[in-house]
């Protein structure tokens, strides 16, 4: 219950913050991780005031991932919640490509602008491919942050989201101790030119060193689709008979229930990041004992928190705001799909009932 107890505590936080927001009163602290000037070295030019309107242009990475969508979930939430506490219509504008597409991404940031964005949210599939469109923006006067997926040399103002390299240590650091310190893994990623992918596969080759009896086999990329990451899943098994653990970065076939039948646990161990309500099953029937969740309705959430503080107040915010993993298992679903519920998700009664 400590995890659940850790959610609460920073949501009764976002309260407190956008209250003293509204009353006026003394400026709330900074969030953890950091400050100053955008990366780049330049102080990010102010856009003009919003007046009583607010439009956020959200560029997720694709519209058919569900953590993507929670993370709508959590803007709308807050577009709706804050503006409404402070007067303000804020619109979030969804422009996200259906599947994982950085060069349409920068066109959709250019769009933004040309139809009257205050601000642009994007996590990136592409750093490289996005990170010149991010600069025309905030030199057009239209401020740019991150979440989930950074674009660290860009102007953007700000990043929201875990830091990947340490997610994949906690991966791997879980794994080993499932598999008693020895074995065949193979890493699971998706879009390998995502920097937070890329990161966090590092993190969990790096914590595999630690281990002599642990191997690496290698690192299996897909298209993010739940069905292509299931398929390469297997495949995986198929052709590397000697893989007898999984580091899945991402949740991506868990979203689906066909590794519930296809995936032994009494064969393989498995350690992943995310925890929607698809994948909580895979911990219930001990298939994949421990997920790592990303709060990801929070990346909408509070980066449309933070954006508020940044276009509206003129505000100082940090650049660097880390999202804390949740550590769910057994022990910890019924606490883990209470907070699913109460951010709005349909979680299966069963869960809800668990102590």
């Amino acid at each position: 219950m400590s995890n659940l107890r850790t959610i609460l505590a920073a949501g009764a936080a976002v309260l407190l913050f956008t209250l003293a927001a509204c009353g006026g009163g003394k400026t709330p602290d900074k969030p953890a991780g950091g400050g100053g000037k955008a990366s780049g070295g330049e102080t990010n030019p102010e856009p003009a005031p919003p007046g009583k309107k607010l439009k956020i242009a959200m560029i997720a990475k694709a519209s058919n991932n569900p953590v993507f969508l929670s993370a709508k979930t959590g803007a709308e939430a807050a577009a709706k919640e804050i503006g409404s506490n402070e007067g303000i219509a804020i619109e979030i504008a969804w422009l996200t490509p259906m599947a994982e597409d950085g060069q349409a991404q920068a066109q959709f940031i250019s769009q933004a602008v040309n139809e009257g964005a205050n601000a642009i949210l994007i996590s990136c599939s592409d750093a490289a491919k996005v990170t010149g469109a991010i600069d025309d923006a905030v030199a057009g006067g239209v401020p740019v942050m991150t979440f989930d997926s950074d674009a660290a040399q860009s102007k953007r103002f700000a990043y929201y989201g875990v830091d990947d390299l340490e997610t994949g240590r906690m991966v791997m650091a879980e794994l080993a101790i499932l598999m008693e310190g020895k074995g065949n893994v193979a890493i699971l990623a998706g879009n390998q030119n995502a920097p937070n992918l890329q990161n966090r596969v590092k993190g969990v080759k790096e914590e595999a060193a630690k281990y002599p009896d642990i191997k690496i086999v290698d690192v299996f990329y897909h298209p993010e689709p739940p069905q292509d990451a299931v398929a390469k899943v297997l495949a995986v098994n198929k052709d590397f008979p000697e893989v007898n653990g999984w580091a899945f970065v991402g949740g991506w076939p868990l979203f689906t229930k066909a590794l519930l039948t296809d995936l032994d646990p009494n064969k393989y161990k498995v350690v992943s990041v995310d925890a929607l309500p698809e994948c909580l099953p895979y911990v219930d029937k001990g298939v994949v004992p421990v997920l790592l969740a990303q709060p990801t309705y929070k990346w909408g959430y509070e980066s449309v928190r933070i954006i508020v503080e940044k276009v509206v107040h003129k505000k100082d915010v940090s650049v660097m705001n880390r999202m804390e993993l949740v550590r769910v298992n057994k022990d910890t679903l019924g606490a883990w799909a209470k907070q699913l519920k109460d951010w709005g998700f349909t979680v299966d009664p069963e869960y809800l009932a668990l102590p």
